[in-house]
C-alpha cells in the first residue's frame, strides 16, 4: 500500500528545514565578515537555532494543539519563510540572530505537529515507512541540502543559501494547501485530549527513559559529525577535498538506515533499537581506534550513518507509538529530544578537544553516550520488569 502524497510533502518541508538548521556549518567565516562580528558570535547563530528547537517543539505544539494540522503546518512554514527573507535582507547581526531563534521555534512547531500528522494518515502497519519519510527529510538535508548551501554561500554570499532555503520551502506550501484535508479540526483528527493528560502519558515510567534515550543517542551522533572535519584531516590524513565526499557517505547511511527502519520499525521495533545501540557504542569505538586508517574510516562513516539514523527512526516511531494518549505533544517531545542531543553532543565533543585529548576525543565521547543511552535503556526494562508491567516495541 502506498504512502499518502501528503506524508511526502511533508518530507520535502523538512528538507527545506533541516539544510537550514545545518547549514550555518559552512556559512560561519562569510557572515562573520560581513557582518562584522567575530567567528564565536557568528557561532551562536547556531546555538540560537537549537535552543529554539528544544523550546518550541513543546510550546509550539501546545500554541497550535486545538488547531486543524493544516492550518497549522502552513501558518509555522509561513513563519519560517518570513524570517529567512528577513534574515536575507537585514544588515544586523542581532537581527539575524533573532530570525535564527524564530525560526527554529516554527521549524520545531513544524517538526511537532509533521510527525504525528504523517502517522495519523496511515494504518498501523506504515507509521514506522511514515515516520522514515518525514525524518528522511534531514538525511536527504545532510546529503544534498548543506553542500549546495555552501557553494551557494562561496559563490554569491551567504545570503543566497537563506534565499534559497525560502524558495525550496514554497512548494511544500503549496503542497500542503492541496493535499491535506482543512476544515475545522481536519479529516479524521480526534478532539484534543488535555494538557494534563498528556504529560502524564509523556512524565510516565515508560517515556522519560525512551526520550532519554533518544537524546543520548542524538548526542553521540552529532558529537562524532560535528567534529569529523578535524579528525579526517588532521588525524586520518585525508586531504581537505575528501571531507565532503566523507560527510556524503554518512549522509548516504543515514538515508539508508532511515529507509531500512521505515520498512521494519513498526515491526521489530525494540530488536532494531537494541541492536542498533549495541552496534552504535561499538562502531564509534572501532572508529576512535582506526582514525589513522583511511580505508577503515571510509567503510566505517557510512555504516555509523546509517546505524545513527535508523536507531533514531526506530525509536521515534516507538516513541510515538507509546505516546499515542498524548497525540499534540509526542511529535514535539521527540523533536525536543532529538535537537537536545543535536545541541548538546557538539558542546560534550568540543570539551573534549579544549581539554587537549585529541582529535579522536569526540568519538570516544560518542561511544561514552552510547554506553549510557544502553545503561538507561537496560534500567527501563529492569524497571519495568520489576513492576510487573510487559514491555513491548
Amino acid at each position: 500500500m502506498p504512502l499518502p502524497f501528503a506524508v511526502y510533502v511533508l518530507g520535502l518541508a523538512v528538507f527545506a528545514q533541516g539544510t537550514s538548521e545545518f547549514m550555518l556549518s559552512g556559512l560561519v567565516s562569510s557572515i562573520a565578515a560581513d557582518l562584522g562580528v567575530s567567528l564565536a558570535a557568528a557561532g551562536l547563530l547556531t546555538s540560537a537555532f537549537a535552543v529554539g528547537m528544544v523550546l518550541g517543539a513543546p510550546l509550539m505544539a501546545l500554541f497550535s494543539r486545538t488547531w486543524p494540522r493544516r492550518r497549522a503546518l502552513l501558518f509555522f512554514l509561513t513563519v519560517f519563510v518570513a524570517v529567512h527573507i528577513a534574515g536575507a535582507l537585514t544588515p544586523s547581526y542581532g537581527v539575524l540572530l533573532a530570525t535564527r531563534f524564530v525560526g527554529a521555534l516554527a521549524n520545531a512547531g513544524f517538526w511537532a505537529v509533521a510527525l504525528t500528522a504523517a502517522v495519523s494518515m496511515v494504518p498501523d502497519r506504515l507509521k514506522g515507512r511514515a515516520t522514515a519519510v518525514v525524518v528522511g527529510g534531514v538525511t536527504i538535508a545532510c546529503v544534498v541540502g548543506v553542500p549546495a548551501g555552501a557553494v551557494l554561500g562561496e559563490r554569491w554570499g551567504w545570503r543566497a543559501a537563506f534565499w534559497a532555503v525560502a524558495l525550496v520551502s514554497l512548494p511544500a506550501f503549496a503542497a500542503i494547501l492541496r493535499s491535506l484535508p482543512g476544515g475545522v479540526r481536519g479529516e479524521g483528527e480526534a478532539a484534543p485530549v488535555s494538557v494534563r493528560d498528556e504529560l502524564r502519558v509523556l512524565t510516565g515510567p515508560r517515556l522519560r527513559p525512551t526520550l532519554l534515550t533518544m537524546a543520548l543517542v542524538q548526542g553521540a551522533t552529532f558529537c562524532a559529525f560535528s567534529y569529523l572535519e578535524p579528525l579526517l584531516t588532521r588525524t586520518t590524513g585525508l586531504g581537505a577535498a575528501w571531507v565532503p565526499a566523507a560527510l556524503a557517505l554518512f549522509g548516504a547511511g543515514a538515508f539508508l538506515g532511515v529507509t531500512v527502519a521505515g520498512r521494519y520499525a513498526d515491526r521489530r521495533a525494540t530488536a532494531l533499537v537494541a541492536y542498533g545501540m549495541v552496534a552504535l557504542a561499538l562502531g564509534w569505538s572501532a572508529l576512535a581506534l582506526t582514525a589513522g586508517r583511511p580505508v577503515a574510516v571510509l567503510v566505517l562513516i557510512p555504516l555509523l550513518g546509517l546505524l545513527a539514523f535508523g536507531t533514531g527512526t526506530a525509536l521515534i516511531t516507538r516513541l510515538l507509538g507509546q505516546a499515542a494518549g498524548a497525540p499534540t505533544l509526542a511529535g514535539a517531545s521527540a523533536t525536543a529530544a532529538f535537537n537536545l542531543g543535536a545541541a548538546v553532543g557538539p558542546w560534550a565533543g568540543g570539551l573534549a578537544l579544549d581539554a587537549g585529548l585529541g582529535h579522536q576525543a569526540p568519538v570516544w565521547v560518542s561511544a561514552a553516550l552510547m554506553g549510557l543511552a544502553l545503561v538507561v535503556a537496560g534500567a527501563r526494562r529492569a524497571a519495568v520488569a520489576v513492576s510487573g508491567v510487559r514491555v513491548t516495541g
